[in-house]
């Protein structure tokens, strides 16, 4: 008697037109979102199978992917309705150009092309085509080179009329005060 019941029950319809019944049924001005389809489904077509969460959420997916359905701030539009928003693109939308403007300058071209240059289909050819011409540069900083001009010799320290004294690195050494009575012994 049971298998009886069963085969008398009529299945419900597929989820894609389930659907679409239910946001029509709805008729929300902001669309309908995935809660409030899932209630009308389980109202209007008692006898769901138990996975109808995780159907409904991939029926909707798909459908949203396919263009059966137009997805805004988590409320789900009929393509086809009126009063549906226009699909966006992805990205910024583009400014609206004024008609009265005048059009804007050509932009220079580039003296070279964007992105890196391609590699050369024969690598043999450019290492003798660089061989053969100037000496390549040598990889990291160049040496420092020698100062041409001597510096203006500093006046000599103390009026003692010696020769001014080259200044090694770091810091120089303290110079001791010369006391009277060793002055006066020498």
């Amino acid at each position: 008697m049971a298998a009886a019941d069963e085969a008398s029950k009529p299945l419900p319809p597929p989820y894609p037109e389930m659907i679409l019944a239910a946001i029509e049924g709805l008729n929300e001005k902001n669309g309908s979102n995935k809660s409030a389809i899932s209630k009308f489904i389980e109202g209007k077509y008692g006898d769901l199978p138990p996975a109808h969460a995780s159907l409904l959420t991939a029926h909707l997916a798909r459908m949203k992917e396919s263009g059966e359905l137009i997805f805004l701030k988590n409320n789900y539009f009929r393509a086809d309705a009126p009063d549906a928003p226009p699909k966006r693109g992805r990205g910024r939308p583009p400014k609206p150009r004024d008609p009265n403007a005048p059009p804007p300058p050509p932009k220079p071209s580039s003296p070279r092309p964007r992105g890196r240059p391609p590699k050369s289909k024969d690598p043999i050819s450019d290492a003798v085509a660089q061989a053969t011409s100037a000496m390549p540069k040598s990889r990291g900083r160049p040496p420092k080179k020698a100062k041409t001009t001597p510096a203006p010799a500093p006046a000599a320290a103390a009026g003692d009329g010696s020769a001014p004294v080259k200044r090694g690195r770091g810091r120089p050494p303290k110079v001791r005060p010369v006391v009277p009575s060793e002055a006066a012994a020498a």
